[in-house]
């Protein structure tokens, strides 16, 4: 897979960047160049991506096999512009058109990269409008920790394997009692005081 290539690549950018490739033979430091120039010429754009795209955009699926048939084998949605020539069937959305002339190719292109640019930019506003308007999440009350006495633990778990949470009620801190009225013993105007140690 691509994977694969992407990893050689990055190994051999590593190697040229430490320097480790000067410790190899002049022939294979050559050979090793070529390779990494040749690497980065066909992946340099995907090098960096760092999870798989959510859909691939094939313009001829016949000369184009090996990347129809890794986005199949990956789960990835395929759209390709086919003609007579394709196989439709093996294509999730496939456009029909000439995918032999530059000038058909040029327009189908261009459409499809301005309304990627229209969608992108309105999943932007629509997370910025999410953000701007959702207030800061206050923590949910776990369900069963409201019958626990304070002190007490309770272990709840889905029963799925996943994460299990320990639920702890705390004991509530005492809190200072203020004096509703004047003190017996006190005069009317000194402050009240709480009782404490």
């Amino acid at each position: 897979t691509i994977r694969k290539s992407i990893e050689r690549l990055n190994y051999l950018n590593t190697i040229h960047n430490d320097g480790t490739i000067n410790l190899f033979p002049k022939k294979e430091r050559l050979k090793l160049a070529k390779e990494r120039e040749k690497l980065d010429a066909n992946l340099g754009g995907i090098r960096s991506m760092a999870q798989l795209p959510g859909v691939i955009f094939v313009v001829d699926p016949k000369n184009e096999a090996i990347a129809v048939s890794e986005g199949r084998r990956l789960n990835i949605p395929i759209v390709a512009i086919v003609d007579t020539n394709c196989d439709p069937d093996v294509i999730d959305y496939p456009v029909p058109g000439n995918d032999d002339a530059i000038r058909a190719i040029r327009l189908l292109t261009s459409r499809i990269a301005d309304a990627c640019i229209a969608g992108h930019q309105k999943w932007a506003e629509r997370m910025q409008a999410d953000t701007d308007k959702a207030p800061a999440e206050e923590p949910q009350p776990i369900p069963g920790a409201a019958e626990l006495k304070p002190g007490e633990r309770k272990v709840i778990s889905d029963g799925t394997g996943g994460p299990v949470v320990e639920v702890i009620r705390r004991v509530p801190a005492a809190e200072p009692v203020a004096a509703e009225g004047p003190a017996a013993g006190l005069d009317s105007e000194a402050p009240a005081t709480t009782g404490g140690a």
